[in-house]
């Protein structure tokens, strides 16, 4: 393995040829992002880890293990990086397959290199983007868990539409209690309204 200075976001590029993996290398790095390359497939799984951030490029045909059995262990492993599937052995069935397996996108050998560095640099946004947004359902999640077991039924009427006086009643406790318990759901969800509220529930599935 060689390896380039390593940034937030960088390419990972797994390929047994020397010479394609080196043009790759090249191509990437001369719009500016950081590259890792790989010449197996099993030495790269020894070293991904789910802090590295960017965008892998698979080559399908390797030695050791072929790119679809590497992008199957990289799901188990839940590494949530977008997989280019890089091949000069593209089918339709084979498109078909890395598509449905979850693969960000498949590119046949000989690419245009603008048109593969536009795919890698849309990748890494999509991972940027991604990752954002999972640290953003995992805060809205850690402030569920700060509510109460009576904040957490009342947090169900209110995304419901339901006005005070009904949860009142529903629960047997006073307007002014119903109240008290929606400040403090309101305060510890960080939502200032109740649609904002409704918006970070459907966001992080509660």
């Amino acid at each position: 393995m060689t390896t380039s200075e390593n940034t937030t976001s960088t390419a990972y590029i797994i390929d047994d040829d020397r010479m394609a993996r080196e043009s790759l290398k090249w191509l990437i790095e001369s719009a500016g992002l950081p590259v890792q390359v790989y010449d197996y497939g099993l030495n790269f799984l020894d070293q991904v880890n789910e802090s590295m951030q960017g965008c892998i490029l698979l080559d399908v045909r390797m030695p050791d293990i072929n790119g679809m059995e590497l992008h199957t262990k990289l799901k188990q492993r839940d590494i949530i990086m977008p997989v280019i599937i890089v091949t000069g052995h593209a089918d339709v069935a084979m498109a078909v397959r890395a598509m449905k397996a979850g693969a960000y996108d498949l590119i046949e050998k000989p690419y245009n290199d603008a048109l593969m560095l536009e795919r890698v640099q849309h990748a890494i946004t999509f991972d940027q983007e991604n990752r954002h947004n999972q640290q953003r359902v995992s805060s809205i999640k850690a402030c569920a868990e700060q509510l109460t077991p009576r904040e957490q039924e009342v947090m169900r009427y209110v995304l419901d539409s339901i006005q005070n006086k009904i949860i009142a009643v529903e629960l047997g406790i006073s307007i002014k209690t119903v109240e008290l318990h929606r400040a403090n759901l309101m305060a510890k969800m960080q939502a200032k309204t109740s649609t904002e509220l409704v918006r970070l529930a459907l966001m992080a599935n509660l």
